[in-house]
C-alpha cells in the first residue's frame, strides 16, 4: 500500500473552528482540543478495542491552520477517505480508518463576536443571527418568515434563551393545527360550563406563557374571525377568556411565524393589515436549505451524530444536489431514515435514491432546465422554475395534491398556497366542443 503525505503551508492565524471525532458505530462526540491520542492502551486519550489498532496508533491535532490527523508508525497504518496516509489535513465529513475502526471527523465554525449560539457560514444568514441577542433583548414582537422545515421554532426557542424571560415558559400553539372551534380557548381559555365539554376552567396558551413568550407558529392560517381579538389582546395586554366576563392582564413577548406569503393573504382580505403591523415590528427572514449550502455539512454531521449514522464523502455531495424542498426537516428525515434502513452501515451513493425518492423532475437538472425556461408570467426565475416542478408533479400524479406535496416533501397546505399563488390549474382542463 502507498501512503500519502498531505502537506498544508502553516499560517499564523488562529482558525475559529471547533473539532469532533465521532465513532461510526456509536459513542459520543470527542473534542480535539489540541493534540488527542488514539491507541489500544489506557494511556491513550480514545482507547480503541480493535485488535488491529496499535497500541499508540495516531493523532489527531488542532493546528492553526486546521485540523489534522498523524499515523505514529502503526501497524496497519491510517486510512484518511479511503487512502492510507502518513499525515492528512480532515475536512469536515472526513472519515478516518483505524485499524478496523471508523471515525468521522465534524467541524463547527466558531461565532466569537456573537453571543447567540446559532451560526451560519452564509454571510447574509450570519449578519441576521448576530442580531438575535439584541432583538431578544426587547419586548418587541418578532415575526419569523421562513418554508416549512428551515427552523422556526429552533430560532424562536433561541431568542425566548438569550431574552430576560428566559426562566419563564416558551409556549407554542401551531395555528394551523387547530379547529376554528377551539382556536379561541386554546389561545385565551376557558371557563367551566361556556360550551360543550368545557368541564373546568381552562387557562390558554396566553396565561400559560405569563412571563415567558408565546410562540404562535403559522399564524398566517389564523381565522380570520379571531384576528381581531388576538389584535386587542397584543394591544391592551389582555385577554378575555371564552364565556367569562372578566378581562385577565397579560404579561407576555409574541413571536409569531408562517410559511405563508402575508402581503398576499392582505390583498385576498385572508389576514388583517392591522394585525399584521402589529406582529411585524422585528422580521427575520429564514433563508431555505438550497440558498445556505454552506451550512449543509454541519447540519448533516449533528444529525449523523444523534442518529449514528455515516455518510460517505460522495453521499454528501450527491445530497447536495437535491433541492430539499422541506428544508432541514427533510435532511433530518432522510438520516433518520438511513439509520433505521441501514445500521452501522456507511451511507453510499447508491443507497441515496431509496433514502430520497429522488425522481428526475424534481433534480437539480430538471430545476436548471426550467430556469432556462423562457417565461412571459413575470416571475422571477426561481419562482418560475418552482412553478414549473409543481405543475410537473401535479400532472404526473393526476392532479392529486396530497400525493404531489408527498412527494415534493412539503405539507399539503404548502402545496396548496403555491397553486394559488402561482394560479395552477388544480385539474386537466376538459376540451371545448367545436363545430362539425
Amino acid at each position: 500500500m502507498i501512503e500519502q503525505t498531505v502537506h498544508f503551508i502553516e499560517d499564523s492565524k488562529e482558525i475559529p473552528l471547533t473539532g469532533y471525532i465521532t465513532r461510526v458505530d456509536g459513542g459520543d462526540p470527542v473534542l480535539i482540543d489540541g493534540v488527542l491520542t488514539v491507541g489500544r492502551t489506557m494511556e491513550s486519550d480514545v482507547r480503541v478495542r480493535d485488535p488491529y489498532v496499535s497500541s499508540k496508533h495516531c493523532q489527531f491535532e488542532k493546528r492553526p491552520t486546521g485540523f489534522f490527523v498523524r499515523d505514529l508508525k502503526s501497524k496497519n497504518g491510517v486510512k484518511l477517505n479511503g487512502v492510507r496516509v502518513s499525515e492528512g489535513e480532515l475536512l469536515p465529513g472526513a472519515e478516518i480508518q483505524v485499524g478496523s475502526t471508523h471515525f468521522i471527523f465534524q467541524c463547527y465554525s466558531a461565532n466569537s463576536n456573537s453571543d447567540c449560539p446559532l451560526t451560519s457560514q452564509n454571510k447574509e444568514w450570519q449578519q441576521q443571527l448576530n442580531r438575535l441577542p439584541s432583538m431578544a433583548k426587547t419586548n418587541m414582537p418578532i415575526f419569523l418568515q421562513g418554508e416549512s422545515g428551515t427552523g422556526k421554532e429552533v430560532l424562536a426557542r433561541t431568542i425566548h434563551d438569550l431574552s430576560d424571560r428566559r426562566n419563564g415558559p416558551l409556549v407554542c400553539v401551531n395555528c394551523s393545527a387547530l379547529t376554528e372551534s377551539l382556536v379561541e380557548s386554546e389561545l385565551f381559555g376557558h371557563v367551566k360550563g361556556s360550551f360543550t365539554g368545557a368541564t373546568s376552567d381552562r387557562k390558554g396558551a396566553f396565561e400559560a406563557a405569563r412571563d415567558g413568550t408565546l410562540f404562535l407558529d403559522e399564524i398566517g392560517d389564523l381565522p380570520l374571525f379571531l384576528q381581531p381579538k388576538l389584535l386587542r389582546a397584543i394591544e391592551n395586554s389582555e385577554i378575555r377568556p371564552v364565556g367569562s366576563d372578566k378581562v385577565v392582564s397579560t404579561r407576555i413577548r409574541i413571536i409569531s411565524a408562517t410559511h405563508k406569503n402575508i402581503e398576499k393573504l392582505i390583498e385576498m382580505e385572508l389576514f388583517r393589515a392591522d394585525l399584521y403591523f402589529r406582529i411585524h415590528v422585528v422580521n427575520v427572514s429564514i433563508p431555505p436549505l438550497r440558498d445556505r449550502l454552506e451550512d449543509f455539512d454541519d447540519i448533516i454531521y449533528s444529525f449523523c451524530r444523534d442518529y449514528h449514522v455515516s455518510f460517505s464523502v460522495p453521499s454528501i455531495e450527491k445530497l447536495k444536489t437535491h433541492m430539499w424542498p422541506g428544508n432541514i426537516r427533510e435532511l433530518k428525515n432522510t438520516v433518520a431514515r438511513a439509520s433505521a434502513l441501514y445500521p452501522q452501515t456507511r451511507i453510499l451513493p447508491a443507497h441515496l435514491d431509496e433514502l430520497i425518492n429522488v425522481k428526475p423532475d424534481l433534480s437539480v437538472s430538471a430545476f436548471n432546465i426550467a430556469l432556462d425556461k423562457e417565461s412571459d408570467s413575470g416571475l422571477p426565475p426561481l419562482q418560475e422554475a418552482e412553478k414549473e416542478i409543481i405543475k410537473s408533479r401535479l400532472l404526473a400524479n393526476g392532479y392529486n395534491q396530497r400525493r404531489t406535496a408527498a412527494e415534493l416533501g412539503i405539507p399539503k397546505s404548502t402545496l396548496h398556497d403555491r397553486i394559488k399563488s402561482y394560479e395552477i390549474p388544480t385539474k386537466k382542463s376538459k376540451p371545448t366542443k367545436g363545430p362539425y
